[in-house]
């Protein structure tokens, strides 16, 4: 899609302009490496329409002023949260968790996993159901760090609470051992059990941050369906934080759409879309 002079044209709440989309484009980048085309432009319009609207700000142009002005810094997280994709789903890319659990039951110590990029929590809790079934107990010796940029979606992370459409492809053994049916008004929700919660530590991580609130090294890192946001000079720069960050033995599962084939220095392919550190 062509980038439209202004969304007033077309009737739309506010004046967005290609200079106001260009400056979302830099700002989003310089906060989270994520590389906006042209055809997001009605993406971006749709979703920070909201915060002028929760802001007060009547324009694009004023509400971006105050962004570049670095003096709310509330606001920056709420503009990064709005235009962090979130998609992800129990069990997605299915193919990663048998490998996961034929490494997991190979390691003569406690397994520690790191998945970088949690959103709402699907992904982590299916990471925490796959070593909960490869070592056969509710306890398994495992550590699991849980990451992401957006605030949000760590809360209902960290809350474990689902829709029952969102079990859908999951067998009617797991649900049952995993979670359990809300009552009452809660009825139509599941809540993921203590035991999985407990396995799993939430935190807000910025990949693009200096520093990083995560510690030692992994056996496993999960970055899946993230770098595709980020251009080739910020992939690689992550990937050259990640190596040394997992152990010798370690695996880097990525996303359907990923390949960093042309990083052969600082990553080998070793299945589909899993890698392990060059030696």
């Amino acid at each position: 899609m062509a980038l439209t002079a202004s969304s007033r044209d077309s009737g739309k709440e506010f004046d967005f302009t290609i200079k106001d989309f260009e400056r979302v484009r830099t700002l989003i980048y310089q906060r989270a490496g994520i590389s906006l085309s042209d055809s997001k432009q009605e993406m971006v319009y749709s979703r920070l329409a909201r915060r002028l609207r929760a802001t007060g700000i009547s324009s694009f142009s004023e509400y971006l002023n105050e962004l570049e002005r670095g003096q709310d810094a509330d606001e920056m997280v709420a503009f990064t949260n709005a235009l962090t994709t979130n998609l992800t789903s129990f069990f997605r890319e299915e193919h990663h968790f048998p490998l996961l659990a034929e490494f997991a039951s190979k390691l003569k110590e406690p397994i520690s996993v790191w998945c970088s990029a949690s959103s709402t929590g699907e992904e982590p809790y299916s990471i925490a159901i796959t070593l909960c079934e490869a070592y056969g107990k509710m306890n398994p010796p495992a550590r699991i760090i849980a990451t992401d940029i957006d605030t949000n979606v760590l809360k209902t992370a960290a809350n474990g609470v689902y829709g029952m459409d969102r079990l859908e492809k999951m067998s009617p053994e797991r649900v049952k051992k995993f979670f359990l049916r809300g009552k009452g008004s809660n009825d139509g929700q599941v809540r993921v059990r203590q035991e999985l919660r407990d396995m799993i530590e939430f935190k807000q991580l910025n990949l693009l941050s200096d520093s990083w609130p995560v510690s030692g090294t992994f056996d496993v890192i999960f970055c899946r369906n993230v770098m595709i946001y980020f251009d080739k000079p910020t992939q690689k720069k992550i990937l050259q934080r990640f190596a040394p960050m997992l152990k010798p033995h370690g695996l880097l599962f990525v996303g359907h759409s990923e390949n960093f084939s042309y990083l052969t220095d600082i990553f080998q392919l070793r299945g589909k879309t899993v890698y392990e550190v060059s030696r």
